[in-house]
């Protein structure tokens, strides 16, 4: 009885495992996306985790909205100083997320700033 309990608990172990790394190793898609950095905040009452969206329209029509991991301190660092601009942000979408990581799929890796198509001034 104790062994087949033990079997039972190590299989539901070891399929908690192989989808906590699957959801971690396998992306669904990868990709840019432009636009006005229009909210950048650490949210969240259990756990903190750094929120943003980016206006990819003109009249703010298109919300994109993404997440980014605690690990990825510079990247951190470079939405915080380019607040108001317009951002080039380079993502990674996940099947799905898990409380702890952020409220969204997208996960940004790389931000570069870049030049507005609607006001050149930017």
């Amino acid at each position: 009885m104790k062994k087949t309990l033990f079997y039972i608990l190590g299989g539901i172990f070891l399929l908690f495992i192989a989808y906590f790394a699957f959801i971690y190793f396998v992306p669904y898609s990868e990709g840019t996306r432009s636009g006005e950095l229009i909210k950048f905040s650490r949210k969240g009452v259990i756990s903190k985790t750094w929120e943003g969206e980016i206006s990819q329209g003109i009249s703010g029509a298109q919300i994109f909205q993404f997440s980014v991991l605690d690990s990825e301190k510079e990247v951190v660092k470079k939405l915080q100083e380019n607040e108001g601009n317009y951002v080039k942000l380079t993502y990674v979408e996940r099947y799905t997320t898990f409380f702890f990581w952020g409220d969204t799929k997208y996960f940004i890796n790389a931000v570069e700033e870049s030049q507005s198509p609607h006001f050149r001034d930017r």
